[in-house]
């Protein structure tokens, strides 16, 4: 058996080797490295694959979420809702521009923004809500693009984590997550389902004036070199990971298949045991398993994380301090935050090895060992 990764990223790049040594060689010989041919067909490749008319490919995710709030025309002090249940990126690019974000509370079953928590949020001060599809699991976007409507509110999907994701409306439309709002960004982070080999992002959107103010502000503000009418920044995806991701987008599915497979395995070997809760399976989104994250009730989850790293299996904690409760949140004058499911979260998650290589025995050897050691801590 392997050595057990959180994520087996040599496996996977052993299996797809002769595709992906080619098409960096293919770039090195152009010596295209920026804004290659690669780029731009890698963008026409991902937007046919989402159904959606443009993808901006961008530095990284976090430069794509700030791209598309300054292309939005937002103001200091306006209000950005946001669940505190995420990764920092999210928030931290609200503060960047002097926008005030207002935290939610998540649902207890998805870990996704809750609904009835945003529509409390809202005042008159409210511009724009940014949905995160945590863990590969969409927002049950159908309210809360009501909700944004009524009130003239943007919506910017965090899709970092849930490419690849469908999500089903109550009409029976199906739709890729990170198309349905306003605009989209996604990471392309080695360790994401779809990954470069290096950092990458992308904005999505089917705004056409919106599309072109976004190329505009990644690139200097530019629509003509050297004419510079916006103030922008420097955030584009190189010619060596545009041609790694065609690559890997060909297995996108597959991908989010093996990470689900991976997860019936999981549900399947932990559904008698009462201590262990499974991920939750909204019926609106088609989950790709970004991570696995359960919730241990009524056992020591540290205690249980020693001894499994004690038997050489990984684990991880996805998000163990909230973004309401970071040290830098005081800087900021926000109001204190009650946000009960968001702490009890932190308190008991605990995501287990999640990627495409996972084979049944590995799969198999971390949950015998999972039970044994919480069995052994009652």
């Amino acid at each position: 058996m392997h050595d057990l990764q959180m994520v087996d990223l040599k496996r996977q790049y052993h299996k797809i080797k002769p595709e992906i040594d080619a098409a960096i060689q293919r770039v090195i010989d152009s010596t295209a490295f920026i804004k290659g041919e690669d780029v731009g067909a890698f963008a026409t490749e991902l937007a046919a694959y989402l159904g959606v008319k443009h993808v901006i490919p961008c530095g990284n995710g976090t430069d794509a979420l700030q791209i598309i709030l300054m292309a939005l025309g937002l103001q200091p002090g306006d209000e950005v809702i946001t669940p505190s249940f995420t990764y920092m990126a999210t928030v931290e690019v609200v503060a960047l521009l002097h926008l005030k974000p207002v935290f939610v509370e998540v649902d207890a079953d998805t870990f996704t923004m809750n609904i009835d928590s945003v529509m409390d949020a809202i005042t008159s001060k409210t511009k724009a809500i940014i949905p995160v599809h945590l863990y590969g699991q969409s927002v049950d976007m159908e309210p809360l693009l009501e909700l944004a409507a009524e009130h003239n509110i943007y919506v910017i999907e965090d899709n970092a984590q849930a490419i690849g994701g469908n999500y089903s409306f109550a009409d029976g439309r199906t739709v890729k997550t990170g198309t349905m709002g306003i605009a989209g960004s996604t990471s392309f982070f080695p360790s994401k389902t779809l990954g470069c080999y290096g950092d990458g992002g992308a904005m999505f959107t089917n705004d056409d004036a919106l599309a072109e103010k976004l190329r505009m502000i990644a690139n200097h503000g530019q629509r003509v070199r050297y004419t510079h009418e916006l103030v922008g920044c420097n955030s584009r995806l190189d010619s060596i990971q545009a041609a790694v991701l065609r690559v890997k987008l060909k297995y996108l599915d597959d991908y989010c298949l093996a990470r689900r497979t991976a997860a019936d395995f999981y549900d399947a070997a932990f559904s008698e045991y009462p201590r262990i809760v499974t991920p939750y399976r909204a019926p609106y989104s088609h989950h790709v398993f970004y991570e696995y994250t359960i919730l241990l009730r009524n056992v020591d989850r540290d205690a249980v994380m020693k001894e499994l790293a004690a038997r050489k299996i990984p684990s991880q904690l996805y998000y163990p301090l909230p973004c309401h409760k970071q040290p830098v949140m005081s800087l900021l004058n926000l109001p204190g935050y009650h946000l009960p499911i968001t702490d009890m979260l932190q308190d008991c998650m605990l995501s287990l090895p999640m990627h495409t290589e996972l084979t049944n025995e590995e799969l198999a050897y971390i949950c015998d060992n999972l039970i044994e050691v919480i069995n052994s801590l009652a």
